[in-house]
């Protein structure tokens, strides 16, 4: 196995197919914890979940960046990407927390486009430091 990721197009679309399906079940777990449905708001044309959607399929992959950079084992590759996905899954909390006077969930499913851009903005935006932490 060694050998095979020792070639620049292999490693490269190796780390490229982990990290899709590393974020495909992270998009699943999101999809679990909300209490909307992604697919249906998405055909609905709903702006502000795909906003949410989008920063969080931002934030986990780059947190992959820096995770591919930082570590040569795909393995701790794998681990710190998860480490930071949870931690990103935090920050899904921490906003709900902080909004006690309405729900995050009932906003974004009613197209409230300024929930659900500020939820891609802390996505995106503490998934730089999630990263540099790496």
């Amino acid at each position: 196995m060694k050998t095979i990721f020792e070639h620049e197009y292999l490693y490269t679309a190796g780390i490229y197919s982990i990290v899709v399906v590393s974020i495909i079940l992270a998009l699943a777990v999101f999809e679990w914890i909300t209490s909307y449905n992604t697919w249906e708001e998405f055909q609905k044309g709903n702006v502000a979940v795909a906003l949410a959607t989008s920063g969080k399929v931002f934030g986990l992959a780059n947190i992959f960046r820096y995770s591919v950079e930082a570590n040569d084992a795909v393995l701790e590759m794998l681990g710190w990407g998860a480490f930071g996905f949870l931690l990103l899954l935090f920050v899904y909390f921490i906003f709900e927390f902080m909004t006690p006077s309405f729900k995050v969930d009932k906003e974004l499913s009613a197209d409230n486009r300024a929930v659900g851009l500020l939820s891609f903005i802390l996505s995106v935006s503490l998934s730089y430091v999630i990263g540099a932490s790496i």
